[in-house]
C-alpha cells in the first residue's frame, strides 16, 4: 500500500513538471542563442542611411480628392495618392501632373515627415512634361528643399536612390542604378519628354512624383512611370531629368504654365500619315504671321492633293513622327532657330525657322 502511494505522488510531481524532466523544467533550460556582434556598418550602408535621413523629411505624401461626374447618377468623390518633394522654403511642392490632376482636384493634402496633413492649393501644371506644382497653405518653419543636381552628366551604371510612398507606404527607400539614358516618355497627344532617365531602382504606384537622387543626395529626376505588364515594379522605371524640371518648375511658379515650343503649324494626324505610307510631319495648315509662314512653309492642299512640305529633319536629326518633331523643337528651345529639312515635290531642302512659345 505504501509503495502505491509513493508511486502516485511521483506521478503527480511529473505531471507538474517538478521532476526535472517535465515541460516546465525543459522550458527553464531553453535559452536564445548568443548574438554575434556584426561590427561597424559598411561605408556604403552609412552613405545610404545618411542620404535617406537627410532627404526623407523633404519628401511629401500627397493625397487628393476629385469629384467625378456619373452622368444621370450624380457624382462621386475619387481619392488618389502619390509622392512629391519640397522645392523651396516658400512651401512649393513639385510632383507629377497625373498625381494631382490640378484641373479636377477638389482637395489637396500634403503629409511631410512629421505633424498633421497640411492643406495645399494648386499653383501650375505642365501636362506636356507631366509636372505640377502645389503650395502649402501653412508653411512649416523647418521646411528643407532638396539640393538640386544635374542630369547632364549622368552615366549608365551610377547609383541612384528613390524615395516615395508606394501603395501608400510612406517614406520608402529603394536603391539601384541608372540603366539607360535619353529615353522618350509619351505624355499628352503627340508629345514626349526627351532625355528621360531609365532606372532599375524599384518604383511602384504611389512612387510617382517622388525624387530620384544621386549618391550625394542631390535631386537628379522625378520618378514618373514604370513599364510592367502587371502594373508593379519590373525593374524598368523612368524619371523626368532634373535639368528639364529645373527649367519648367520656375515657369509654373511664376506663371502657372510652361512655355510650349512650336513654329505655328497644324499637322496632319499621325495615323493618317502612317496609313499613307509616309514618314515625317505633313503640314495641314500654317498660322498667318507665324514663323512657319514667314519661312514660306507650304501646307497640304486638300483640293488638289498636293502634299506641300513634309518635315523630315531638325538640325540634321531625322524626324519620322510628329512626337519626335516636337521633341526636337524642345531641344532647340524657344527664341532659337531650328534648321528644318523639308521635302517638297520630291526635292529636299533646308529652311531656318524660329521657335516660339505657342502658349502665349
Amino acid at each position: 500500500m505504501k509503495r502505491r502511494v509513493v508511486f502516485h505522488v511521483a506521478a503527480a510531481f511529473a505531471m507538474l513538471g517538478l521532476t526535472g524532466r517535465g515541460p516546465l523544467a525543459q522550458a527553464q533550460k531553453a535559452q536564445p542563442r548568443q548574438v554575434t556582434p556584426r561590427g561597424p556598418l559598411s561605408d556604403e550602408e552609412r552613405r545610404l542611411i545618411g542620404v535617406f535621413e537627410s532627404t526623407a523629411p523633404s519628401v511629401a505624401y500627397i493625397t487628393t480628392e476629385i469629384v467625378r461626374s456619373r452622368g444621370l447618377f450624380g457624382s462621386e468623390v475619387a481619392q488618389g495618392a502619390g509622392s512629391g518633394f519640397v522645392w523651396d522654403t516658400a512651401g512649393h511642392i513639385v510632383t507629377n501632373n497625373h498625381v494631382v490632376d490640378i484641373d479636377g482636384a477638389q482637395r489637396l493634402q500634403v503629409q511631410l515627415d512629421a505633424g498633421d496633413p497640411i492643406e495645399a492649393m494648386p499653383v501650375g501644371a505642365a501636362p506636356e512634361y507631366d509636372l505640377a506644382v502645389i503650395k502649402l497653405k501653412r508653411v512649416p518653419k523647418d521646411l528643407r528643399p532638396i539640393p538640386i543636381g544635374t542630369s547632364r552628366d549622368l552615366q549608365i551604371g551610377q547609383s541612384v536612390l528613390a524615395i516615395g510612398n508606394p501603395f501608400g507606404l510612406r517614406r520608402t527607400l529603394t536603391h539601384g542604378i541608372v540603366s539607360a539614358l535619353d529615353r522618350e516618355l509619351p505624355t499628352t497627344d503627340y508629345r514626349e519628354v526627351v532625355g528621360v532617365i531609365q532606372i532599375d531602382a524599384p518604383i511602384n504606384p504611389g512612387n510617382s512624383g517622388g525624387p530620384l537622387l544621386d549618391s550625394a543626395g542631390r535631386l537628379i529626376g522625378v520618378n514618373t512611370a514604370i513599364r510592367s505588364e502587371s502594373g508593379s515594379s519590373a525593374g524598368v522605371g523612368f524619371a523626368i531629368p532634373v535639368d528639364l524640371v529645373n527649367r519648367i518648375v520656375p515657369f509654373l511658379i511664376a506663371r502657372g504654365r510652361a512655355p510650349l515650343p512650336g513654329i505655328g503649324i497644324s499637322p496632319v494626324p499621325p495615323q493618317l500619315v502612317e496609313r499613307a505610307g509616309l514618314a515625317g510631319v505633313v503640314i495641314r495648315s500654317v498660322s498667318r504671321g507665324s514663323p512657319a509662314a514667314q519661312a514660306g512653309l507650304r501646307p497640304l492642299n486638300e483640293r488638289t492633293g498636293d502634299l506641300g512640305d513634309i518635315i523630315i529633319g531638325v538640325n540634321g536629326r531625322r524626324v519620322e513622327t510628329l512626337s519626335t518633331f516636337v521633341a526636337e523643337l524642345e531641344r532647340v528651345g524657344i527664341s532659337n532657330t531650328a534648321e528644318l529639312t523639308v521635302v517638297r515635290n520630291g526635292k529636299e531642302r533646308r529652311v531656318p525657322v524660329r521657335v516660339i512659345d505657342l502658349g502665349k
